[in-house]
């Protein structure tokens, strides 16, 4: 999204598009509990919108030449392994209540970004239009 958006709706559309992954994450979690020695992963959704929004913790690494991989876009992206709760005979660590407990949060906090958003469109619909 251009800065401008970035301005008017704040991290609500990074926020939107990790929502979004996360929800992608968690579905092939669950369509994998039943593969043999499939690690369930996840989205540290606070590191990755830290990263995506330019405010990490301590040194932000830089682009010294053209064709090198963009290190936000990268951390943004990256996936940590769940700890399992229960260790299965097949290896699997994929537990499935859990996954659909984090699935269903997971889509409350995407619409409640969403929500946001939509407020703030109509908001600056009303401010043009004078409310009416």
């Amino acid at each position: 999204m251009s800065s401008s958006n970035d301005n008017l709706f704040g991290l609500h559309t990074q926020a939107l598009d990790l929502w979004q992954r996360r929800s992608e994450v968690l579905a092939s979690n669950l369509a994998n509990a039943d593969t043999p020695g499939y690690l369930a992963r996840d989205v540290n959704f606070k590191q990755a919108l830290a990263s995506a929004s330019g405010q990490s913790d301590g040194l932000a690494m830089t682009i010294t030449q053209p064709g090198q991989i963009n290190p936000q876009a990268q951390a943004a992206t990256q996936l940590a392994y769940r700890v399992p709760t229960q260790p299965t005979m097949d290896g699997n660590t994929v537990d499935a209540q859990t996954e659909q407990a984090n699935f269903a949060a997971n889509g409350v906090h995407y619409q409640a970004s969403l929500c946001f958003i939509t407020a703030q469109i109509h908001m600056l619909r009303t401010a043009i239009t004078g409310g009416q």
